[in-house]
């Protein structure tokens, strides 16, 4: 009998295949802050409200998608790495777009704009760890090439390279963070204490985007030792 579920079909032809499509939506979420962040400089709220709109709409279809391979992993099925491994990654993928739609909602919802004297280094940071995101999305893409072909001896060393470099960028990050913390310390007493504690937060969020995705590059190295 031929199915015709898309999603089993997508099974069919990988494992990964259904992985990769909701870190493709992932990854495309937080390439929206950014934007989001430079039109909230602009105090642009016409434009920074289109950007949640893409967030809410990219977040909700990588929803759908973690909720479909959920319901349509098959509990018995030849894989090169277990069930329970696949259902862990797609639930730290999708922790990164969530963190997104959370960053740009309490940004849009309280008209927040960065101080001057950390646009550039908050600038810097979000590149950084929007770099990471998209590191972890194309180390997962690598893994499905390599996992397609087969459990080559080169596996390994391909991922345990990709996964340094994504170490390396979530490391750049927390160095970021640290440094733009202490500038927010030097500032709080010129800022209105309550602007003071959601700056804190939307500088932690920003730095779990990165933490994330180094969680799912872990993941992908644990895979590949088993």
């Amino acid at each position: 009998m031929v199915t015709t579920n898309p999603f089993s079909a997508m099974f069919g032809r990988s494992p990964f295949q259904p992985l990769l499509a909701h870190i493709v939506k992932a990854n495309e979420c937080a390439d929206q802050l950014l934007p989001f962040f430079e039109a909230s400089l602009q105090e642009d709220w016409n434009t920074a409200t289109e950007l949640r709109e893409n967030v809410t709409r990219l977040e909700h279809e990588a929803d759908e998608l973690k909720t479909d391979l959920r319901l349509n992993l098959p509990s018995t099925m030849f894989l090169p790495v277990s069930r329970s491994d696949l259902l862990d990654l797609i639930s730290v993928q999708d922790k990164i777009a969530n963190k997104v739609r959370d960053i740009t909602g309490i940004m849009l919802g309280r008209k927040m704009r960065v101080p001057d004297a950390l646009a550039d280094p908050m600038r810097d940071y979000i590149r950084t760890s929007v770099a990471c995101v998209a590191q972890a999305r194309q180390a997962l893409e690598e893994l499905k090439d390599l996992l397609e072909s087969g459990f080559g001896r080169n596996v390994s060393d391909v991922m345990q390279n990709m996964i340094r470099e994504l170490h390396t960028l979530e490391h750049q990050a927390d160095g970021q963070q640290v440094a733009i913390r202490r500038l927010l310390f030097e500032l709080e007493s010129e800022l209105p204490p309550v602007d003071v504690v959601f700056l804190y937060k939307i500088i932690d969020w920003v730095g779990e985007l990165s933490d994330r995705a180094e969680r799912v590059g872990s993941r992908l190295q644990i895979l590949t030792a088993r």
